[in-house]
């Protein structure tokens, strides 16, 4: 399979002190890996360093290949070419993340127009009108035309995470980068927003970078994970070899928390 996205040796810096250390990992056209740890273990980190957003004061060395282009030490100006084509982001909350002075039709709308120019294409009022509707509707969101009108704070969070989704997949992203895409939705939402996700990859062929502290939400969503502790690669494998058999202290630990969660869940039920 085709490496979409290549990560070696990553580490991270901020006015000296390490973030993130020795990180390696790999995503394919097609395949579904997820990045896993606490909070402050890195994940997010990890993500922005893929696509050159780290935050202002922070450096990355080591390698970041991200469609075929090498990510750390190119300019902004290189690595905004590949945002939108090679790589599109979901984040995590998506009432921050959308405009909320412009309607969910108009945003949708401007990343289809920004698609169709990188395309050398122009594209009509009437099927900038379609294509919006015709996304929200891939997306399932209800009655697409009244909710085109709509703003981000008129919508449920379930709502505008699939708005959010409808303008990744309208830059028609090789690969997509989702940063906790279910966090603070209810269970029902989070079971519909992953099988979404999984449809998209494979109708796509897209390769699905998918953070999270969650495990069960994990387990559904990838076909193998990445384990960050403090900014370092403490283990990986298919989701039955790291959940099911567990190596690392820090892997059992997390495994053993969720379960006794599931188990108290049960109890309580």
């Amino acid at each position: 399979m085709e490496d979409l996205l290549r990560i070696e040796n990553l580490a991270i810096r901020h006015d000296g002190r390490p973030l993130v250390s020795n990180v390696s990992l790999s995503v394919a056209a097609g395949e579904r890996v997820g990045l896993i740890g606490e909070s402050g273990s890195g994940k997010s980190l990890t993500a922005l360093a893929a696509i050159g957003l780290l935050p202002e004061g922070m450096s990355a060395s080591g390698s970041i290949l991200l469609a075929d282009r090498q990510v750390v030490g190119s300019t902004d100006r290189e690595v905004v070419a590949l945002r939108g084509v090679a790589v599109a982001t979901i984040f995590q909350e998506p009432l921050t993340a959308l405009d909320p002075l412009m309607r969910i039709g108009n945003q949708i709308a401007e990343v289809l127009h920004r698609r169709a120019r990188r395309d050398g294409q122009v594209l009509s009022r009437t099927e900038v009108a379609e294509k919006t509707k015709a996304l929200m509707a891939r997306v399932a969101l209800p009655d697409p035309s009244r909710l085109a009108r709509a703003y981000p704070h008129e919508m449920s969070g379930g709502q505008r995470q699939r708005a959010a989704i409808a303008m990744a997949i309208a830059c028609r992203p090789r690969l997509l980068i989702a940063d906790e895409p279910t966090t603070a939705l209810d269970v029902t939402t989070q079971a519909e927003v992953l099988k979404l996700l999984e449809t998209l990859v494979r109708e796509e062929n897209m390769g699905l970078l998918f953070i999270s502290h969650d495990l069960p939400v994990v387990g559904t969503a990838v076909d193998r994970v990445v384990v960050l502790r403090s900014g370092e690669l403490v283990e990986q494998g298919t989701v039955p070899e790291v959940f099911g058999r567990p190596r690392h202290p820090y892997t059992i630990g997390l495994v053993e928390a969720a379960r006794a969660f599931d188990r108290a869940i049960g109890a309580a039920l």
